[in-house]
């Protein structure tokens, strides 16, 4: 008989074990599932990166870095740094690094983008350009933001989106030709690093993506803030030694 009821209580036991660790996982999957948004500080500068896979490292994390350091410097309009996608989902770098995009713009609301920057990716030069609901999407933010930038071939989709008309801008060097030819109406210049024409700031990429950034900072702050963002990571910043053009 004690064993019988001994039997018992642990089948009990062990089903109120398993439907409490259900639960439990449905609680953490709840956790897992419910999105986190970025702090968005008021007052500040919104920078909005474009991300997609196969999105390079170098053109998404130089200008980051720059824009993300102006919360250090006092008495200034800082910038709050954010990655928007068409998913909740990681996205892939070309060179590996997962990346969990911050807004989804398909489906949230996003806070007013004061700045978008596009880095390069591995099919901005082809698929990404068949994306209409991505050139779409550019355009819209295009409407109110104060300043567009683009990072290697990033330029084409601004191109393709319209917004380069009129514009002298440029582009990844090895892949200019490719963007006169797929965009023969366009200024596409060489031998400069970046180029800023109204609101739009093209640059070459790469590692050179940090001068383009800066620029934007010393356009917005100043040359002192701009050499402090510089110092702080350790790049040796002079615009006169930049190759560069700015169309009056």
């Amino acid at each position: 008989m004690k064993k019988i009821l001994f039997l018992i209580s642990f089948i009990i036991l062990s089903n109120c074990q398993i439907k409490n660790e259900k639960e439990n996982n449905v609680i953490s999957k709840n956790k897992l599932d419910k999105k986190i948004f970025p702090k968005i500080v008021e007052d500040r500068y919104n920078v909005a990166f474009l991300i997609m896979d196969g999105t390079f490292n170098t053109e998404l994390t130089a200008p980051f870095d720059i824009f993300q350091h102006t919360i250090f410097r006092k008495n200034i309009k800082a910038m709050n740094v954010f990655m928007v996608a068409n998913t909740y989902k990681p996205i892939s770098t070309f060179e590996g690094i997962r990346i969990l995009p911050d807004f989804n713009y398909l489906k949230d609301s996003l806070p007013k983008i004061d700045i978008l920057v596009i880095p390069s990716a591995e099919h901005h030069l082809d698929t990404d350009l068949e994306d209409e609901t991505m050139i779409n999407f550019v355009k819209q933010v295009d409407k109110e933001a104060l300043y567009i930038t683009s990072h290697c071939d990033g330029a084409f989709v601004l191109a393709k989106a319209g917004l380069l008309k009129g514009k002298i801008s440029t582009t990844f060097p090895s892949d200019i030709d490719v963007m006169r030819k797929m965009f023969p109406e366009l200024d596409v210049r060489k031998d400069v690093l970046f180029v800023h024409d109204g609101k739009y700031i093209t640059s070459a990429g790469g590692a050179k993506s940090f001068e383009a950034a800066l620029y934007l900072c010393e356009i917005l702050y100043g040359k002192k803030v701009a050499n402090a963002l510089a110092e702080g990571l350790v790049i040796d910043w002079d615009l006169n030694t930049v190759p560069h053009l700015i169309v009056e």
